[in-house]
């Protein structure tokens, strides 16, 4: 079946059951399906849209967001979110590789998509504030010609790719590994009817999209929703709506762990704490874990091409293994550790990570370079990331390979120094890179957000006890803040050209 297909599904079986809460917006599944009936109608009959074309979403975490989402795969498009923080050059740029038949926003995430279409003859910008009222004046019952529920095979989500290192690139999924990823979730996590799913991480990402909305949709759970992340919102939103489970980037329960109400919040309905786009180091685990006064923490490890699927580390191995992303590859996923030769790599040996299975992207958008580099000669997705195995089977992630440093011929991998520095208290964030040096080739260097003040020589101590000499940052330079993408990612590209 295709995705939107479960939404009817829902809307048969749970018919009267909570779909969406979105602020004081409540819809149930029955709700839910014939909005996306209505919108589907509007976008076949006022905007031709049809099989293949693709649709671009510059939304916020609303119930439009939702509704347009399986409308327009509905009709056999291609919907394709956009990040809403992105500038009007950044955009022009997606929208000219995407070539969208329509772009759909709002008035809250409008001002660069504007700038970004205003000279499009092609690429119409259509805003919708309130859905009720937008369908109100367009809806009128006409036919419209929906997808075949069963063309599974057909491309569903084009999403682009963070760009930490250069331009992004379009992830195009079919429908088929879309339910793969969502069904893998589903089953990890336990997803039910009656689970409750907090999502304030954008569904323009992968993770929240797919393992969030896709994979809550088909088991016919709630999706509590806002706009944005704030830990006022986060801690209100679970004790209101009694939700169990939350995704968010490891900053975001850093952030919310410091809340000053954290401790008098009743967070007791959340079975699962879902953390992903970099480990908690050993310590932060501890210090989060003590906040939300819980031990259910999940790492999930993933890549956008992959889905995302890949790996998760359980809440019992947190003791042991905090900073692991797991010992095992999720439901219907495998991973492997190829070193430098293309063979499997030894225990505690380095090498690229390797994710195979169903829910894989079909190719880069126009980029078919990209796409043959990007997958190994056996059809697995090549990570990037240099990883190792340990006697336990756990996986360990090194680095990125475009991050590591090679200082004076010996490999250093920042993600452990990082760590390292991680554990002091004093230390909020940290990002290590690799500068120029005029005799190593390169040397380690530390950008450092402290949350007090603490001195550069405490710090040159402190990693003294934990890193081999040759590891040891022989420069510090301290930041109010780190660049960050919407996902949270360090822009180590920035630091380096700062």
């Amino acid at each position: 079946m295709i995705i939107p297909a479960y939404v009817s599904r829902n809307a048969r079986k749970y018919s009267n059951h909570e779909a969406v809460i979105d602020g004081e917006r409540r819809m149930t599944w029955s709700q839910l399906n014939a909005d996306v009936d209505s919108l589907a109608e509007i976008l076949a009959n006022d905007y031709q849209v049809a099989v293949g074309d693709r649709v671009c979403l510059v939304l916020p975490n609303n119930y439009t967001f939702i509704v347009a989402h399986f409308a327009v795969q509905r009709l056999g498009a291609i919907i394709s979110p956009i990040n809403v923080k992105l500038t009007a050059n950044e955009l022009d740029y997606i929208f000219n590789n995407a070539e969208p038949s329509l772009v759909i926003s709002c008035s809250l995430t409008k001002t660069e998509a504007e700038k970004a279409t205003a000279d499009s003859a092609t690429c119409p910008l259509l805003l919708i504030d309130n859905l009720a009222e937008f369908q109100q004046e367009h809806a009128s019952g006409r036919s419209f010609q929906a997808l075949d529920e069963k063309r599974a095979d057909q491309p569903a989500t084009l999403l682009y790719t963070s760009g930490t290192t250069g331009r992004p690139k379009g992830v195009l999924f079919d429908h088929q590994a879309l339910l793969f990823v969502g069904l893998m979730f589903a089953t990890e996590m336990h997803y039910q009817p009656e689970s409750r799913l907090l999502s304030l991480m954008p569904y323009t990402h992968s993770a929240p999209l797919n393992l969030s909305l896709v994979g809550g949709t088909l088991m016919g759970s709630t999706h509590v929703i806002a706009p944005t992340f704030t830990p006022d919102l986060l801690l209100g939103l679970a004790e209101r709506e009694r939700t169990t489970h939350f995704f968010g980037a490891p900053v975001a329960y850093l952030l919310t762990a410091q809340h000053p109400h954290i401790e008098n919040t009743d967070l007791s309905s959340m079975s699962h704490w879902i953390y992903g786009g970099g480990p908690l180091s050993a310590e932060h685990a501890k210090r989060v874990q003590k906040a939300f006064n819980s031990d259910q923490f999940y790492c999930v490890y993933g890549l956008t091409e992959a889905g995302p699927t890949g790996s998760f580390l359980r809440p019992e191995d947190h003791a042991k293994k905090a900073g692991s992303i797991g010992c095992r590859a999720a439901a219907f996923t495998e991973m492997r550790v190829v070193n430098e030769s293309g063979d499997i790599a030894a225990i505690d040996e380095p090498g690229e990570i390797h994710i195979g299975g169903d829910g894989l992207m079909r190719e880069y958008w126009h980029n078919p370079a990209a796409t043959e580099e990007t997958f190994s000669s056996d059809g697995w997705i090549k990570t990037g990331d240099i990883g190792v195995r340990d006697a336990d089977g756990f996986y360990w992630i090194k680095d990125r390979k475009k991050d590591l440093i090679i200082s004076g011929g010996v490999n250093v991998y920042p993600r452990e120094i990082e760590d390292a520095l991680s554990a002091h208290p004093a230390v909020a964030e940290v990002a290590v890179i690799g500068v120029p040096h005029p005799e190593w080739g390169e040397t380690v260097k530390a950008c450092v957000v402290l949350n007090k003040d603490v001195s550069e020589d405490t710090l040159r101590q402190h990693a003294a006890v934990y890193l081999a000499d040759y590891k040891r940052p022989r420069v510090y330079q301290f930041y109010e803040e780190l660049p960050h993408n919407a996902n949270a990612k360090v822009l180590k590209h920035e630091l380096r050209d700062s």
